[in-house]
């Protein structure tokens, strides 16, 4: 993937938000940051975002459902669900809707680049 691909990140925790958008931007990549599915989906959408990266438990629409709402708009960028609520109901959900990564929190930096670069093309 190339290094400045832009990564939109959606997560509600200010703290984390902000700590993954810290590793984002040192490893080169440019971020625009979320702090609802709401906020995202209410932006213009940005077609050379190359990968979505959101937490599951959001207010209001969790990430699946903005994962759901995403393909019903026919964006079809690459989405990394990352959660602090696991279980084999959730992992199974996510794959059926077509996650590219499923990280539980919480997850080492190098985890994240990992499925990033798994994910993008």
């Amino acid at each position: 993937m190339d290094a400045s691909a832009l990564v939109l990140v959606v997560e509600d925790d200010d703290s984390m938000r902000q700590a993954v958008q810290r590793l984002l931007n040192a490893a080169g990549h440019p971020t625009l940051a979320y702090a609802s599915a709401e906020a995202l989906l209410g932006a213009p959408v940005d077609t050379e975002a190359a990968c979505i990266v959101s937490d599951f438990r959001l207010p209001g629409l969790s990430g699946l459902d903005l994962l759901t709402e995403l393909r019903k708009r026919g964006q079809r960028t690459p989405f990394i669900m990352v959660t602090a609520h696991d279980s084999v109901a959730l992992r199974e959900d996510a794959k059926r809707r077509g996650v590219a990564a499923y990280l539980t929190k919480p997850f080492n930096g190098s985890d994240l680049m990992a499925a990033i670069e798994a994910a993008v093309p």
